[in-house]
């Protein structure tokens, strides 16, 4: 199961116990730690940030629809490409087939026939000679046919693979596109250029999510519950919940959210909390941190197999293959932690 948040305490307690804890931290000379929320963390609202948002929405999303035209495109040019091969290696067979039968149809022609009748011989040699003959022609006639069907395949399996190669072009100019559309508006939004992050290139490899059959993503609705809230999310984003977790990640995790912007109350979007006990208002810091890092890089890593459209960590969003900077809550990196994902790693799904 999903780790639960720690519950808020109850504000009944008996006087003993107040005292006890107080004498505790006193004898101790520890500072009480920063408590863990029970509820998901507020990350804020503006105009700018539900610009920045929907910006990503959208374009990200078309982003990825378009990286899986292309790599749908791809896959079949392999495929046509094999067939391709295997069609001009048997035209190859046929045509020196056909010449062997080209050679035995000359040596047993009519002329051989009427050479024969004119010269004399047996008439059951004639009659041999002329059955052969007529077997020779019809398997003649039946390669010859065979070879222009396999010829006009290979015309149209070239036509069909050169308008693939169109199709994949279209669908790469359209991904570059739609690319730079998504950075400049993100750029517009939040005022953040390109930026360099922690991606780990040995984070561990996540299961596919299923696809169409053309390796389209198919379209998901909140339609399974989050074991998380109690509430609805996309089987895709429980999908890449599922996988986090079997890759290590056993933070408390908080998926759907009712009200506000963005992808979580569409059930699309997770926030990973960075410590150990749950989200914590204050950023995340030594295992913590490296917790956060890990777990950002694993989705990065897997963006492709798991339709991730964008993660948002520690001031700075990972989305269309680069990281920018991200300063949602206008101030400095870490002032709200939970604006500026310094406590939790939040991932939006396809």
């Amino acid at each position: 199961m999903t780790p639960i948040a720690p519950r808020r305490p109850r504000r009944r307690g008996t006087t003993a116990a107040l005292l006890l804890a107080a004498v505790t931290l006193l004898l101790t000379g520890l500072a009480p730690a920063a408590p863990a929320l029970a509820e998901p963390p507020n990350e804020g609202s503006s105009t700018k940030l539900a610009q920045l948002r929907a910006n990503l929405d959208s374009l990200a999303k078309g982003y990825l629809e378009a990286q899986a035209t292309l790599e749908a495109s791809q896959a079949r040019q392999k495929t046509l490409t094999a067939d391709l091969a295997t069609a001009e290696a048997d035209l190859v067979g046929l045509k020196k087939l056909v010449a062997v039968y080209a050679a035995e149809a000359y040596k047993t022609s009519r002329l051989g026939v009427i050479s024969l009748m004119i010269s004399g011989g047996e008439p059951g040699s004639l009659l041999q000679r002329a059955s052969a003959m007529d077997r020779l022609t019809e398997r003649d006639q039946s390669r010859l046919a065979a070879l222009t069907r396999r010829q006009r395949d290979i015309t149209d399996a070239k036509a069909a693979l050169e308008a693939e190669i169109k199709t994949e072009q279209a669908a790469l100019a359209d991904m570059d596109k739609r690319k730079k559309a998504a950075e400049k508006a993100l750029q517009a939004a939040v005022g953040g250029g390109t930026t360099s992050g922690y991606i780990n290139p040995n984070s561990p490899l996540a299961k596919p999510a299923p696809r169409n059959s053309d390796g389209s993503w198919p379209s998901e609705k909140c339609s399974v519950d989050d074991p998380t809230t109690g509430g609805c999310i996309t089987p895709r984003t429980l999908w890449a919940m599922k996988q986090a977790k079997a890759a290590g990640f056993n933070h408390y995790v908080s998926c759907h959210r009712d009200g506000g912007d963005g992808e979580h109350p569409k059930g699309r979007a997770c926030d990973f909390a960075a410590g150990v006990s749950g989200f914590e208002n204050r950023s995340a810091s030594g295992a913590n941190r490296t917790y956060g890092n890990e777990l950002a890089s694993f989705f990065i890593k897997n963006a492709n197999r798991l339709g991730i459209m964008y993660v948002i960590w520690y001031c700075k969003i990972w989305v269309n293959g680069a990281w920018k900077s991200y300063s949602s809550a206008g101030s400095n990196c870490g002032d709200s932690p939970a604006g500026d994902h310094t406590n939790h790693v939040h991932v939006s799904v396809l």
